[in-house]
């Protein structure tokens, strides 16, 4: 299953990398969500190699999921894949400067199943697609626009 959304941002793209790799905001705001979130590398640098271990529940079921990341090549793109039991993702998000103050963040969701639990997991996914790909587009559309307030708020 892959899901892809856009969205741009009035902010200059080395700001906008520079708040999406501050990791340890993500990770504090995953756990405000429910998320138990440990990085397996705590003192490595940040870039290719770091490493998470999740567990969280998505339809009434505990998952965990082992997640690093693989490519980061600043200040454009980000790799992150993911692996857990009978399933498999990569996500990968871009960035493009569409002007000295504007730039448009691209992100790529792909996952993939190993074992028949999970083919089964996708293919409801698949069957509520339309739904779940508009509360995901709102979602990236609110983090955009909450990214632009930080950008505002820092200059």
């Amino acid at each position: 299953m892959e899901f892809t959304a856009k969205e741009d941002i009035e902010a200059p793209i080395d700001a906008v990398f520079a708040m999406l790799s501050e990791f340890e905001t993500f990770e504090r705001s995953a756990i405000r969500r429910g998320f138990e979130v440990r990085r397996v590398d705590e003192n490595a640098p940040i870039g290719p190699g770091m490493a998470w271990d999740t567990v969280f529940q998505i339809r009434g079921k505990t998952r965990e999921m082992h997640l690093v990341l693989k490519r980061y090549e600043a200040p454009t793109l980000m790799r992150f894949e993911g692996h857990g039991k009978g399933l498999d993702g990569t996500a990968v998000i871009e960035l493009l400067s569409l002007s000295a103050k504007r730039t448009r963040m691209s992100f790529h969701l792909e996952l993939g199943a190993k074992t028949l639990a999970a083919r089964l997991f996708l293919q409801s996914l698949r069957l509520a697609r339309t739904r779940l790909e508009h509360k995901a587009r709102v979602k990236l559309a609110e983090f955009a626009k909450n990214l632009e307030e930080r950008y505002t708020r820092q200059a």
